[in-house]
């Protein structure tokens, strides 16, 4: 997949089937919009194209409203990838370029740099300033202009329609195997492995406690999951919270690795949330707290 971060500096494409949007999380409903963009750049054969921002575009126009992001860049660009787009173009998004008049931005970039046949988009999406490309406005400019729109109908999933916003609401709510269904995989963070106070360690459940940039961490609890390292798929069981029991007072993310012994100090590592196995809670004594992990592991261990 080719990666454009600044269209002005790359040679003009001839002809393209194109998205726009931020598709943070690339949850089903985007991938319903890519899967039709993908489907008729295959029948015409020209390249797939998303057009997304870096960053979004919230965090320049209303820091203090700006949600967690689901993805970070990186990963987003993995996950577009890996569903087979040809080009992905990571705009830079800044105030200049949020006060582009939608009929401008269509001509000077999709038409001139990126040579757009078909733009497909969700039924909600708009652009350039002040949101005043709707879906209704980009029809007309595409009438005159040459192009076709093609709209996209929500995608409901359990009884909802799925959105950015509604995975967010899930996932700090804990309900990490609901948001993985909306998403099509498992919510997943990743960071490093960095030195703690060696807790668990002395309970018997050695944790690696992990440092995360991520902006969206689930609701405190006890989950089960997956720990990725080097490539590997390990299950574990990963605790969200203050560690009441000890007083420790700073949420600390920490991920016990079943049927492993080795040190990781400083490794990168992803760690995936696929259940909640329950909510944080305040033992009397630390025999309590181990019998509890033990009923943990041994729950993890089934769903895993």
């Amino acid at each position: 997949m080719r990666v454009i971060k600044n269209t002005k500096r790359t040679g003009k494409i001839k002809g393209s089937v194109l998205t726009l949007g931020n598709f943070d999380g690339l949850h089903l409903g985007h991938r319903k919009i890519i899967g039709k963009v993908t489907a008729r750049a295959g029948k015409l054969k020209l390249p797939s194209i998303v057009y997304t921002f870096d960053p979004h575009p919230m965090k320049v126009l209303a820091p203090e409203k700006s949600p967690p992001l689901i993805t970070s860049p990186e990963d987003k660009k993995s996950l577009i990838e890996a569903v087979g787009i040809d080009i992905l173009v990571m705009a830079n998004f800044t105030k200049d370029f949020a006060s582009t008049h939608p009929k401008t931005f269509v001509k000077d970039i999709l038409i001139e740099r990126l040579g757009v046949r078909e733009v497909w988009i969700g039924h909600d999406y708009s652009f350039g300033k002040g949101k005043q490309g709707c879906t209704e406005y980009l029809k007309e400019l595409g009438a005159k202009l040459g192009f076709f729109v093609g709209v996209i109908d929500a995608h409901k999933k359990e009884g909802d329609i799925v959105s950015s916003s509604r995975i967010r609401a899930l996932i700090k709510e804990g309900k990490v195997g609901s948001a993985g269904r909306l998403l099509s995989i498992p919510y997943t963070i990743r960071g490093r492995v960095i030195k703690g106070r060696d807790v668990g360690c002395s309970l018997g459940f050695p944790t690696a406690n992990i440092r995360t940039k991520a902006e969206l961490i689930p609701g405190s609890g006890v989950y089960a999951g997956y720990a990725e390292l080097n490539g590997k798929l390990l299950p574990a069981v990963i605790n969200i919270g203050t560690a009441p029991t000890f007083n420790r007072g700073k949420t600390v993310i920490e991920c016990h690795i079943l049927d492993f012994k080795d040190s990781i100090y400083g490794k990168d590592i992803r760690v995936s949330f696929l259940r909640r196995l329950r909510g944080e809670r305040l033992f009397k004594d630390t025999d309590s707290l181990k019998a509890q992990i033990s009923k943990d592991v041994l729950r993890a261990r089934s769903i895993l």
